[in-house]
């Protein structure tokens, strides 16, 4: 039995099947409760309260991807919005499993409908109202082994963070999911741990228990019961490509010398030391997110600089581009007012727009940044869309006397109109996650559009031309810290392209530095060109490949 998904975080993996179903039962429509209301409402207020104590207390063990997104599901527990809703329905007389299925389940749909980042949100509201509901009837979450006797292949429809961030690359070989795309939380964290991991993969879960699999993330390939000689010489592969990539040490650079720096992408003080060990030259992408999401008040502008400091004593003299607050919509702030009700939140007020919306807090980060500011740090806004916006955040940032104001490129007008945003910043750094997201309108969760969310459509590499070519014009720099620069054949594509940089998860640099120092810049150049030409993502990958000859050998 053969399964075939989307590779998102390459490697061999294999080991013993364990399949993860959840079975939390849906409470029984119209249930009611024998008591008083206040009294059902105090039991569901602390089954809320204690899975969001859980949470956010994984993610404090866990550390960097894993710690900001568990914090902001914390929060989520607790969104006023669900606990007003959750009050009415118990005081409507619905027991409290059925009020809270059916106010998380609104709120579910809400999200799924909005796509983008709130999409994304959806799949862990299923996760957090199953461990609600469990927890009122006193059922245990389904768990993960402890102490297995060898890493295990971990099957599921889908993995929440809760299930993952306290994975090691001891205990589990590779993940296997049916849902998830190429952005989602459980490919991101798959990367950061280095583990191989294959996504939108029907029929998964119909995989026995136990069974012998081997995962290739690579190539999406999830093969069961595989022969030990195919095992063997898959990981024989696997270790002599390992060996061939860790040769290529140093800056980045393509094979005639023409640089291109490879950066980290850091969601925490924990990744920074990954950043550092895997020969990173700085970070191209600091989420500053996990210092505000797990809090009622917000840092003082005192630990926000000891947090920036860490990063640019880790790399001095190297780059460090600290992306302002990216909060609002699926990341609300308990220190601020609730937002009012928005029918698409992921269109609606986040980054840059919450910022102007509440300059002190904008204030209190920028000035944060000022006190650490010296040769390497850029700070960047989120989610700009227009030049008057570019230009706006430039002034602030100036007016405080940092060094260099750049914007992300992650909203397709802001691509369309990059030579506008340049004549006003002194940067730009494209989000390949978000501008494929807007671009195709697919959800970065949902499998049944993956295809669209593939950085290999030829019209997101017609974007990140654009900006590229109106970088170039104005001399100044254009990076990449989405996620497909973690590819190594698109990297070499984006290097062409015109990138001046490129960041992504520490675990990707060695096979990424590996790739460009085997080609030189024309024929990078020529395998962008042709990339472009074709009309299907599979056909633009297999064209450039075509002008990378290097990659073959070393096994990618």
């Amino acid at each position: 039995m053969n399964l075939r998904g989307v590779g998102v975080s390459p490697g061999i993996g294999h080991g013993p099947a364990y399949v993860l179903t959840v079975s939390v039962p849906e409470p029984p429509e119209g249930a009611t409760y024998t008591g008083e209301a206040d009294e059902e409402k105090e039991r569901a207020m602390t089954a809320l309260t204690r899975v969001a104590a859980e949470l956010e207390a994984r993610g404090n063990r866990a550390g960097g991807e894993a710690e900001e997104i568990l914090k902001a599901q914390a929060l989520m527990v607790e969104d006023p919005g669900l606990v007003v809703k959750v009050r009415v329905l118990i005081d409507r007389g619905l027991a409290a499993p059925r009020a809270i299925f059916e106010a998380f389940t609104k709120y579910r749909d809400v999200l799924a409908g909005a796509g983008g980042y709130l999409g994304e949100r959806a799949a862990d509201l299923d996760d957090i109202r199953g461990r609600v509901i469990a927890l009122l009837y006193g059922q245990a979450m389904p768990g993960l082994p402890t102490a297995p006797e060898e890493p295990y292949v971990l099957v599921a429809r889908d993995l929440a963070p809760a299930d993952t961030a306290l994975l090691s690359r001891d205990d589990v070989a590779a993940f296997v999911t049916e849902e998830g795309g190429p952005t989602s939380h459980t490919a991101i964290m798959a990367r950061s741990m280095g583990v191989p991991a294959v996504v939108a993969c029907p029929g998964a879960t119909g995989i026995p228990p136990g069974v012998r699999v081997m995962v290739d993330g690579t190539s999406g390939d999830v093969r069961v019961e595989p022969a030990e000689s195919d095992v063997a010489d898959a990981v024989s592969a696997a270790t002599a490509r390992q060996v061939a990539l860790s040769a290529a040490r140093g800056p980045g650079r393509t094979a005639d010398g023409h640089p291109v720096p490879l950066l980290a992408n850091v969601g925490g003080l924990a990744d920074i030391d990954a950043a550092v060990l895997a020969g990173a030259e700085g970070i191209g992408l600091y989420r500053t997110e996990f210092l505000f999401l797990d809090r009622a008040e917000p840092p003082s502008a005192a630990e926000q600089a000891e947090a920036y400091r860490a990063a640019l004593e880790a790399f001095p003299g190297g780059m460090v581009v600290v992306r302002t607050l990216d909060a609002g919509a699926d990341k609300p702030l308990a220190f601020l007012p609730a937002p009012a009700r928005e029918p698409n939140p992921a269109l609606g007020e986040r980054g840059v727009r919450l910022f102007r919306r509440f300059p002190e807090v904008m204030d209190a980060q920028l000035d944060a940044l000022a006190r650490v500011a010296g040769e390497g740090l850029e700070v960047m806004a989120p989610m700009v869309a227009t030049a008057e916006e570019a230009g706006w955040f430039a002034r602030v940032c100036r007016a405080k006397g940092l060094p260099a104001a750049g914007v992300m490129i992650e909203v397709p007008s802001a691509a369309l109109r990059a030579g506008d945003l340049l004549a006003r910043v002194d940067f730009v750094s494209i989000g390949t996650n978000d501008l494929a997201q807007y671009a195709f309108a697919a959800d970065r969760q949902v499998a049944a559009v993956s295809a669209l969310q593939d950085p290999w459509q030829p019209a997101l590499l017609d974007l990140v031309a654009m900006t590229a070519t109106a970088a170039e014009a104005a001399g100044k720099p254009c990076g990449i810290c989405g996620e497909a620069a973690a590819d190594p054949v698109l990297a070499c594509v984006l290097a062409g392209l015109g990138a001046s940089t490129l960041s992504m998860a520490a675990t990707s640099l060695d096979a990424v530095r590996a790739g460009l120092a085997v080609h030189t810049l024309a024929q990078c150049r020529q395998a962008a060109e042709v990339a472009r030409e074709q009309t299907t993502a599979a056909e633009a990958r297999t064209a450039a490949r075509a002008h990378l000859p290097g990659l073959g050998a070393l096994g990618l």
